[in-house]
């Protein structure tokens, strides 16, 4: 069995949209809640678990919101489940203390209570105290579904289903070429990725594109009453730039490491410390438009469900600086150096493939 997750958009109705909405609240006010009630017991120098956070939050429910019982108890109850999670991540020192959550933070619920409590037929699904709400595509693999969580972006829904897959399923299928070379793949800001064999993915850049319509919308939306009418229609103008800029990268990330999987026996990447590189005032704005991390996570689960090994090069292995036919290493290399010419033996290459065959797996 294996585990594939799909991300749909919804197409809800009005009044679906609105049922929703508020089942996502109800699942902020129930995490606030045990929140709250956890909170207060250690204050008391007492320990509450989840099974007594359910128990008080359960009893007190319905006078403290008259409103729920027309929801469905899935939201809640799952809300408080994950704040137990959240508990016990703090415990182990991974994260800080849980914190409230707000209405304008993500908007969210987990829908589903168990096995056959969400049902999806071709394009639409079945939401408990919602019914059947239509999908904008079916779901690519078969089996059973387990987690369904709801959430909002912008003024779209989406809805992410897991499905426990069998392997014929979960599997792409792959031709077997035997002849299939071995890859380099080097990450750059103007170009995505450039590969040993010389194919480059062009980086699409969309924040920098963006950035005009962006800060016209943010000058239209300081401009405005907080909290207005105007002002929710100006930050929903707002929010669908950024969601369009995340658009596109993800589609670019997309189709450059499809296309590298495939045509790859085996790929060899660098390690990079982005949040490090990231303190760089001049390139931190570049580095963030070309999401290099969210891209090398892309790489490397579609090659890990074809089966093609993903080699990691050391953190500080000089990529750039060394020269791929006699390893000779250059004590310095600008950035305006986009031709690569090694002293040694006088080798000239493209900066970005030399880096790329360094990378390539033996």
């Amino acid at each position: 069995m294996s585990l594939r997750t799909h991300k749909i958009q919804l197409k809800p109705n009005n009044k679906q949209a609105t049922l929703l909405a508020q089942h996502c609240g109800y699942a902020r006010v129930a995490y606030n809640a045990a929140l709250t009630i956890f909170r207060n017991a250690l204050q008391d120098g007492e320990w509450k678990s989840l099974y007594d956070i359910k128990k008080e939050f359960n009893a007190r429910k319905r006078e403290v919101f008259p409103w729920c019982d027309d929801m469905s108890q899935n939201a809640c109850k799952n809300a408080i489940h994950h704040f137990s999670d959240a508990v016990k991540r703090w415990r182990s020192g991974q994260n800080r203390f849980p914190v409230p959550k707000n209405r304008s933070g993500k908007q969210s619920y987990q829908a589903e209570n168990g096995k056959d409590s969400v049902r999806v037929e071709r394009k639409r699904v079945q939401l408990p105290k919602i019914g059947w709400v239509r999908m904008t595509e079916e779901l690519r693999w078969t089996g059973g579904i387990g987690r369904v969580t709801v959430s909002r972006r912008n003024d779209k829904w989406f809805i992410s289903i897991l499905v426990m897959a069998d392997e014929e399923n979960a599997m792409v299928q792959v031709p077997l070429i035997d002849d299939r070379p071995a890859i380099g793949v080097d990450v750059g800001i103007n170009t995505l990725a450039t590969c040993s064999d010389g194919t480059k993915f062009p980086n699409p850049r969309p924040l920098k594109h963006a950035l005009r319509k962006l800060r016209r919308a943010s000058r239209t939306l300081s401009r405005k009453t907080q909290r207005s009418a105007n002002w929710h229609k100006a930050l929903v103008s707002l929010a669908r730039i950024h969601y369009r800029v995340s658009c596109i990268r993800e589609d670019s990330h997309h189709k450059a490491t499809t296309a590298i999987v495939r045509m790859a026996s085996a790929i060899g990447i660098e390690t990079l410390s982005v949040t490090n590189m990231m303190k760089n005032k001049k390139l931190a704005k570049h580095i963030a438009d070309g999401a290099w991390y969210k891209f090398f996570t892309m790489l490397k689960y579609k090659a890990e469900r074809r089966g093609t090994p993903v080699h990691e090069a050391q953190q500080f292995f000089a990529s750039s600086k060394t020269c791929s036919t006699c390893g000779n290493k250059k004590a310095e290399l600008t950035l305006s150096d986009r031709i690569y010419h090694c002293n040694s033996c006088g080798f000239e290459c493209d900066r970005d493939v030399n880096a790329a065959i360094n990378l390539c797996p033996s």
